[in-house]
């Protein structure tokens, strides 16, 4: 029988490792529950980076130990908490609830685990809160830029129902879902990005090196050249010689151009912009609804009151022209109005999200109908992307077609202007 290596989390959250012979790592897995530990990584012995066995606690977790079999390394000490280290951290947090550990001694697990000195400082101070008496949500809310309004609400409402666990469940699928989301619509504006690049730089090599080659050519001809010929030899002569200084003018100008939009006012007229463009300015006003109405469904579904979900919900709503008129909608359902009657004041929802969220109010089932609606508006954005994208990149490759080929047949003209000439 092979022998296999393991690592199990004790009742006092301590992690312990060890080797076992057995004829397959379930075995393995059943001896470790039989002790009282807690399962996190079952590898044969010599597998090295081979996959392991992903644990699971049996009946009382009925989850896997995935996220925490990856072996850790010792991380950059200057590299700080993201997003990622926050999702994983969430995910590891569920399992090990599930799997019947206190929240200290699964804090603790945490931060023995930690490959990354900032997140093992960020998981030190949580746990020292927590021992304090502090509530983890409370312990959360002190560190805004990595835990927002919506995460510190979902853990507070987990901590008021009991079921922490199953709402840390929830809210790692709510971040893969956004997170994935997010991903689609990156990864669909990489290629066009590398286009327009290839565009841009095909058109510098083309007037910087390529046009000033036929100077001397056409140096004798004057006036006698074709006007097309004239205006990319010109063009070619003011790249040759102001080229870096073109070029450092056009990045300076890039620069302030990025952090003029970072403030408000910029902010906001290039989302006005984004709004009003053909395509674009749909899939966007989409993309945020999607946001809207998943971190909506999921603080309702987790027994968040109404208006602190919409409060909350708003928020997560980056584009301010949307976001204001969802603003006027948890007053005016304070006053006594409902949600779908409020929301068709603003403008910003299509018929059917309306539909859905008086069904969801006449059912009593608004978390449900407004979750449905984020599903339905992903996979509208997601099909809208890939559309744009047969478009736009045909697009691209047509307009630099065009703008090489001008060059090309410039060049061309002037060439057999000097052979008409010279017969």
């Amino acid at each position: 029988m092979p022998d296999f290596e393991w690592s199990a989390a004790a009742a006092n959250g301590k992690v312990t490792k060890g080797s076992l012979n057995a004829a397959s790592s379930a075995q393995v897995l059943k001896r470790l529950r039989d002790q009282g530990l807690t399962p996190l990584d079952v590898r044969e012995a010599g597998a090295g980076g081979a996959a392991s066995t992903r644990a699971g606690a049996s009946g009382r977790a009925g989850a896997t130990a995935g996220a925490l079999s990856a072996p850790r390394k010792k991380g950059n000490p200057k590299a700080k908490v993201n997003a990622a280290d926050v999702l994983s951290m969430t995910s590891e947090l569920s399992i090990m609830l599930k799997a019947g550990l206190a929240l200290d001694n699964a804090l603790r697990v945490l931060i023995d685990m930690s490959y990354k000195p900032t997140m093992t400082a960020l998981l030190s101070d949580i746990l020292d809160k927590v021992k304090s008496g502090t509530p983890l949500s409370k312990a959360l809310s002190g560190h805004p830029h990595l835990f927002s309004d919506f995460y510190v609400n979902m853990i507070r409402s987990g901590e008021i129902s009991g079921q922490m666990a199953s709402v840390l469940a929830r809210l790692v699928e709510h971040m893969e879902r956004v997170r994935s989301l997010r991903e689609s619509v990156i990864s669909a504006a990489i290629y066009p990005a590398i286009l327009l690049g290839v565009a841009v730089l095909s058109l510098i090599a083309m007037l910087g090196f390529v046009v000033p080659q036929f100077e001397k050519l056409f140096n004798d001809m004057g006036d006698a050249l074709p006007m097309p010929t004239r205006v990319v030899m010109n063009i070619g002569k003011v790249f040759q010689h102001y080229g870096w200084f073109i070029c450092m003018a056009a990045a300076l100008l890039v620069w302030l151009l990025i952090k003029w939009l970072k403030t408000p006012g910029g902010r906001q007229w290039w989302q006005s912009v984004v709004l009003r463009l053909p395509l674009v300015g749909t899939l966007s006003q989409k993309y945020e609804m999607t946001l809207f109405s998943r971190s909506l469904g999921t603080l309702l579904g987790n027994g968040v009151p109404l208006l602190t979900a919409m409060h909350i919900s708003t928020q997560t709503v980056t584009n301010l022209l949307l976001r204001k008129p969802l603003e006027t909608i948890a007053p005016k359902v304070k006053e006594g109005g409902k949600v779908a009657d409020a929301a068709v004041g603003t403008g910003v929802f299509e018929p059917l999200a309306i539909n859905l969220l008086r069904v969801g109010e006449e059912t009593g089932r608004l978390g449900q109908m407004t979750l449905e609606l984020a599903n339905i508006l992903n996979r509208e954005v997601e099909v809208g992307i890939k559309r744009t994208l047969t478009l736009v990149e045909p697009v691209l490759i047509l307009v630099l077609g065009i703008l090489i080929a001008s060059i090309i047949v410039s060049i061309l003209l002037g060439i057999l202007s000097v052979n008409d000439l010279a017969a």
